[in-house]
Formats: structure tokens, C-alpha cells, sequence
């Protein structure tokens, strides 16, 4: 019988789950789909976390068909800030308030001024803090105010905990009860990598594992990809792929740049030093079946897009279709195909739209290296990265060394690279790292298609300068209609 460890990754779109040895080799992944219930106008992205577990119980219920697989141990990573309240019973009291949710901005102000906390660093306490204003009879009804991957372990354990990354700060209980957020609902912490508690009766039953399997911390599903991509010193970079997108590199020292967040690492010693945008990895998707209505989805668009010739025939695309986090911070932000003429087809939206992302990621990256990080490569991860001619344009137009792993699914690696650590399969998490991952492949940024990306680049970076006035009038009288 062979050992796995079975990484859960609530995606922004998805769940993922799969099971993977101590030596790195995936044995299975499965994923089912989950919806957003959003409202552009009010700002509004919500999500049912019954939803995630309904997912959850299909998808291992497909990887436990193999019985010669024991499971070890479970850890969840999933997407956030996203705030799960949840009753005594482990059971949400509604739907979940994601971080694409834009109505806590007062309240995300408010606690920066008066913690110091940034961005990420804040985590769920504006959304926390927006339904203790907002909702009162569902604050009333709130035992634990939980992150998404803290909530599903919550319902495996029944064990209510907060799970933080080393050297993260975090408030004391007086100080949350001064800004307004009851420090009762706000769970023990316990360092994500450590057992919170075994698989409880219920629970197993309905996913068809061991009772008693033990629970891991887990953590965002950012800092699970950088475990899964291999991340582990200064100078190493990843594109973290999904629906969201983002960039961050690990660093030796806490810097600052301009419009990206500079946090502790998932690795003791290390800063990430990086930016999360808000749906350049949704933007391929939204175009191959909202757009085209290919029902073959995104695979089908890429190969005919492959075969455009770099700069998409002077075609740009701005990829702020929810709005952009980093590095513009504007939730007013939308997207725009421009320079668009007849002799534009499917294929050139398609090669404009994955042309953005990495354009997206060079944006993301200037501050970071004008502030003295330094970046040696970069790990791709997930979907996109399954397309090799997708991964040269990354190299190509962010002049980044492109390293793709063997494992793509890099967050439920890095969940089980948790889940293996904290079971004492190996002693730290970097020596799980270093022996559960590895890289499959290196592409060098081709010089020979500087000139037009170089061109195309400075065409995205003038766009949203240029258009933001008229964007901001349609949004202005889009919500005043709604």
C-alpha cells in the first residue's frame, strides 16, 4: 500500500483536491466547479461554502476509489481574504463574502490606520468588521469568523483555529475587541504545518475516508503555490496562475514598492514581495465560453492563438474585467480590447487576451525590481501553464527565466507538502519542498520578439491612464442605472 497526502485547493472557480507521495509523484487530481454569486454595481462576490463541501465530498470520493492508497494526512489552502462565518457546529450562517467583495473598503482604511496592517496582512478582519456594522442578526448567529481553507478543516475536525504563516502578525484579543470585532469569534491560532485534529466520525463517513485521519494548518492559496512551485530563497519568482493571477518573489528583507505588498513569507527568514491582480487568469475562460461560446473552453482558443505572430497584430488587452488590484488598486478599472480592426479573428482576441497576463505580470514587477529585489526565475503554475507557447511569451515579455513544474496544480502540492510536513514526514517544510517538487522544463526569454513586445508593452501601460476618465464615467452611470 502506497502513502499519499491529500492537498485541498478552494480555488476561486474551483476545488481541486489530490493525493501526492512524500516523493513529489501525484497520483490523482480531480476538481469540480463552484459559482460566484456577484453584482459588479454593489460590489458584491459571494460564495456558498456548502458548495465547497458538496465539491469536496465528489472529488474525494473519486481519489479514494484507490485502495491501494492510504491517506496520511489532509491539509486546505483556498482563496482570500475571504470570510466564512460559521455557527458552533462548524456550519456556515451564510454564504461566504470572498475577496473579490468590495464593500469593506472604509473598514480595510480604518484597520490599516490603526494596526499598521496592509492588504493581505489584514485578512479577514475588514469583512469581519463590515458584517459586525452591517448584518448584526447574522453577527449574532457567528461563532468563528474563519477563512475559506480554515473553514472546511473546521468542518473535518470541528476544531474552530486560525492558521498563521511564520512571523505573521496578528492582534491581540483586546486590541480586536477595541476595533470593533469580538475577539471571541475569532478563533485560537495555531502555526499553519500543525496537526489542528484528526478526520472527525461524521465528517469521514461522508467523504469515504479513515476517521481520525489527522488535519493540517493550511494556508492561502497563494503561499501554498509558492511551496508547490518549489519556492525557497531570495531571488526565486512565481506566476501563480488561477483565476485571479498574481506575482511574487521571496526576498531576504522586507522593501517597499510602489502598488505590491510586502509580507512575511510561508519560509521563515524570507519576505514575498509580490501583487495579486483580480482576473487575468479568469479573462482566457470568460472570452473562449462567454465570448466565443467554445465549448471545448480555453484549450481549443490557445492552439489557435499559438499560431498569431507575437503583438497579436497590434491588437492590446486591458485584463480588468473585476476590476485591478495590483499594482493600480482600482475597483473601477475595466477591461478593453483596443486597436481592434477587420482583419482581427477569434485567434488574435485570444493571443491579445494571454498576452495581457504576462504584460499584468511585467506591470506587477517594475516596482518590485526598481525596489532592489532581484529575480532569477520565475515557476509558472496551473492551467496556463500547460501551454508551452503560453509560457515562452511569459519569459519573452517579462524577460524572466521560465521554469515549469512537473506538477502544475502547484497550491494542492503545496497543501500536501503541509500536510506531510506536519505529520513529521520530514523534518521543516523546506526539506518537504525539496523533495516533493521539481522542474520539468526551462524556457529563456527569446530576443528575438524584444522589439514587439517592447512596442506592445508601452501601448498596455499608456491604456489605462488614457481610458480611466471615460471608464470611471460608464461605471459611475452603470451603477447609478442598477
Amino acid at each position: 500500500m502506497r502513502s499519499a497526502y491529500l492537498g485541498i485547493d478552494i480555488g476561486t472557480s474551483e476545488l481541486r483536491a489530490g493525493l501526492v507521495t512524500a516523493d513529489g509523484e501525484a497520483l490523482g487530481i480531480e476538481r469540480v466547479g463552484h459559482a460566484t454569486v456577484s453584482d459588479v454595481a454593489a460590489g458584491t462576490a459571494e460564495q456558498h461554502p456548502e458548495a465547497w463541501w458538496r465539491g469536496l465530498v465528489e472529488v474525494v470520493g473519486r481519489l479514494a476509489r484507490d485502495a491501494s492508497v492510504r491517506i496520511e494526512a489532509i491539509a486546505v489552502d483556498g482563496h482570500g481574504p475571504t470570510l466564512c462565518p460559521t455557527d458552533s457546529a462548524g456550519l456556515p450562517v451564510r454564504t461566504a463574502i470572498t475577496w473579490l467583495d468590495k464593500r469593506a473598503g472604509v473598514e480595510a482604511g480604518e484597520l490599516a490606520a490603526a494596526t499598521g496592517l496592509q492588504g493581505w496582512a489584514l485578512g479577514i478582519l475588514p469583512l469581519a468588521l463590515w458584517l459586525e456594522r452591517h448584518e448584526p442578526e447574522v453577527a449574532a448567529r457567528s461563532a468563528s469568523y474563519l477563512n475559506s481553507w480554515e473553514h472546511l478543516a473546521t468542518r473535518m475536525t470541528g476544531v474552530a483555529h486560525l492558521s498563521l504563516a511564520p512571523a505573521q502578525a496578528w492582534p491581540s484579543s483586546s486590541r480586536l475587541a477595541e476595533l470593533g470585532i469580538p475577539a471571541a469569534k475569532i478563533p485560537a491560532a495555531v502555526p499553519a504545518g500543525t496537526v489542528v485534529g484528526g478526520l472527525g466520525t461524521g465528517a469521514a463517513a461522508e467523504l469515504g475516508l479513515r476517521a481520525g485521519t489527522p488535519v493540517v494548518a493550511g494556508v492561502v492559496d497563494a503561499f501554498a503555490s509558492f511551496h508547490g512551485a518549489g519556492l525557497a530563497g531570495p531571488g526565486a519568482g512565481v506566476d501563480v496562475g488561477g483565476s485571479a493571477g498574481g506575482f511574487g518573489a521571496y526576498w531576504p528583507e522586507r522593501v517597499v514598492a510602489e502598488g505590491s505588498f510586502v509580507t512575511p513569507a510561508p519560509l521563515a527568514g524570507l519576505f514575498i514581495v509580490g501583487g495579486a491582480m483580480a482576473a487575468t487568469g479568469k479573462a482566457l475562460d470568460w472570452l473562449a465560453c462567454d465570448v466565443l461560446g467554445e465549448s471545448r473552453a480555453a484549450a481549443a482558443v490557445i492552439d489557435e492563438a499559438a499560431r498569431i505572430a507575437p503583438g497579436a497584430a497590434g491588437l492590446v488587452f486591458l485584463p480588468y474585467l473585476a476590476g485591478e488590484r495590483s499594482p493600480i488598486w482600482d475597483p473601477d478599472a475595466r477591461g478593453a480590447f483596443v486597436g481592434l480592426t477587420l482583419d482581427h479573428g477569434r485567434a488574435h482576441l485570444a493571443r491579445a487576451v494571454m498576452e495581457a497576463t504576462a504584460y499584468a505580470i511585467r506591470h506587477v514587477a517594475e516596482p518590485i525590481l526598481a525596489a532592489g529585489v532581484r529575480v532569477d526565475v520565475m515557476r509558472v503554475a496551473g492551467a496556463p501553464a500547460r501551454s508551452e507557447a503560453w509560457n515562452q511569451l511569459k519569459a519573452d515579455i517579462t524577460g524572466f527565466p521560465v521554469e515549469v513544474p512537473a506538477v502544475l496544480e502547484t497550491a494542492i502540492v503545496g497543501s500536501a507538502i503541509l500536510a506531510a510536513t506536519g505529520v513529521g514526514v520530514f523534518a521543516s517544510v523546506p526539506s518537504a519542498i525539496r523533495a516533493m517538487t521539481r522542474v520539468e522544463r526551462r524556457l529563456e526569454p527569446d530576443p528575438s520578439n524584444r522589439v514587439v513586445y517592447e512596442r506592445t508593452y508601452a501601448a498596455y501601460r499608456a491604456l489605462y491612464p488614457a481610458l480611466r476618465p471615460v471608464l470611471a464615467g460608464l461605471a459611475g452611470r452603470q451603477a447609478g442605472a442598477a
